[in-house]
């Protein structure tokens, strides 16, 4: 126990202020979706563009696409969060629900998009686990689709992607992001329940 918490002081103090904020507009954007609040997406696209700043200038150029696809979703996100909001709630956005086999497309669509990604990462990256890191990445792209869109099932994906993201950091040694991801994990149960109650 004491060496992981050693671990975590120490990723902790070589974080840069520039981290810390990311990390907050992180969790601000995921507590503020729960409450199906549009300034969330405000939230997300400050702290995927801090990511994006933050993975270019450590030679993460995947990484950094993949945050700057995150902050054109999070304008989406605001926009259909908007027009889609209902005054006679508090202009909180209306939630839905996908019907099971839009689900089982989903995941077919990702297995797949998993086969096709995972040997071009092993080929041309050195990436430590291919298929995982990709199966994460299509998984997260359709999980913050899914919320831009207020469906419900959001959530059940997100539960997936954050414990795969766990493992993915947690291997790697990345011990203070991979906390971050079980905080994502929390918030995600809070989020089903919450909006599987107003559906």
């Amino acid at each position: 126990m004491t060496t992981l918490f050693d671990t975590l002081l120490a990723q902790a103090r070589a974080s840069s202020p520039l981290e810390w904020f990311a990390l907050a507009s992180g969790i601000g954007y995921a507590l503020l979706a729960v409450r199906r609040d549009r300034r969330a997406w405000v939230f997300g696209a400050v702290s995927s563009a801090l990511l994006a700043w933050i993975a270019a200038g450590a030679r993460l150029p995947l990484q950094a696409a993949l945050q700057t696809v995150y902050v054109a979703m999070a304008v989406y996100g605001f926009r259909t969060w908007t027009r889609e909001a209902d005054e006679a709630d508090a202009g909180r956005v209306r939630v839905a629900r996908w019907p099971l086999r839009h689900n089982a497309l989903a995941l077919a669509g990702v297995a797949l998009g998993t086969l096709a990604v995972a040997p071009l990462l092993a080929a041309y990256t050195d990436a430590a686990w291919p298929r995982l890191d990709a199966a994460v990445t299509l998984g997260s792209l359709l999980a913050t689709w899914m919320t831009a869109r207020a469906l419900i099932d959001n959530w059940a994906w997100w539960l997936v992607v954050d414990a795969a993201s766990w493992v993915l950091y947690a291997s790697q040694g990345l011990v203070f992001v991979a906390l971050l991801y079980l905080v994502y994990f929390v918030i995600a149960l809070v989020g089903l329940r919450d909006w599987s109650r107003r559906a």
